[in-house]
């Protein structure tokens, strides 16, 4: 149960002063009756809360991908660039929140949720969930860059104890070059660490020119959605998510 001036705050309605005038002009109505209160409580599960002829369906968490273009920060708000949530444009974003970081120039796959354990889960060190990026590299990796990589690299993190913190072992897969010619690799991680992908590169003599998502966990990049574009997880998704933490290890 909850108040209903919550409930409908919550799909983004308005603020309380504005939810009131709007129960007065007799624009909601709970199980087919109009509303005389704000404060009355309701059963979110249960109740048919209708505002301006449109029904309000509760769901306590929402799963959304998103194709992350260049130039947009995976943040929940900015007051000079673009974020992640402006992109959500037919969606309530309230409560809403990216699951970790994509640099702004990096494209790609990006979740965003209201659930929080979900979130803390795929983010937590402890559960090393996969991250598989394209990455198109100035030059060819070498024989020994990609095993440099597969074991482990420094790229300037310290441990407590003044010790090099290096990389966990990577999966690096060879792919084929660009439309302009440049060397592509798949690099699988299983960490988060702020500018990983092109740091491992510059510990291996290399330069990332461009850098996509295209998996986090069980979860891959729907390659119909443009750049911009978002569509809410599948059914299916969600339950690969949230049975395995994400992980499709």
């Amino acid at each position: 149960m909850q108040r209903l001036d919550k409930f409908l705050s919550d799909f983004g309605i308005g603020t309380r002063k504005q939810i009131k005038e709007h129960i007065k002009n007799g624009a909601v109505t709970v199980n087919g009756q109009p509303v005389k209160k704000a404060d009355m409580h309701i059963d979110e599960n249960a109740d048919k809360v209708v505002f301006m002829g449109q029904e309000l369906v509760y769901e306590k968490f929402r799963y959304y991908m998103l194709n992350k273009p260049d130039g947009v920060i995976s943040a929940t708000r900015d007051g000079r660039t673009t974020t992640a949530l402006n992109l959500l444009k037919d969606e309530n974003v309230k409560d809403l929140s990216p699951v970790g970081r994509l640099d702004i120039d990096t494209e790609g796959l990006l979740l965003i949720t209201n659930d929080g354990q979900l979130i803390h889960r795929l983010l937590s060190p402890s559960h090393h969930v996969d991250k598989e990026y394209e990455v198109h590299l100035k030059k060819e990796l070498s024989d020994d860059d990609i095993d440099k990589l597969t074991k482990g690299v420094d790229i300037g993190d310290v441990r407590k104890d003044g010790t090099p913190d290096i990389t966990l072992p990577a999966v690096v897969k060879r792919g084929d070059t660009d439309i302009e010619g440049r060397p592509v690799v798949f690099l699988t991680i299983h960490e988060g660490r702020f500018h990983q992908v092109k740091r491992m590169m510059e510990a291996v003599g290399n330069e990332v020119l461009y850098l996509r998502r295209i998996r986090m966990g069980a979860i891959s990049l729907d390659e119909n959605l443009e750049l911009g574009q978002y569509r809410r997880l599948t059914d299916e998704e969600i339950k690969m998510l949230t049975d395995s933490n994400g992980s499709d290890q």
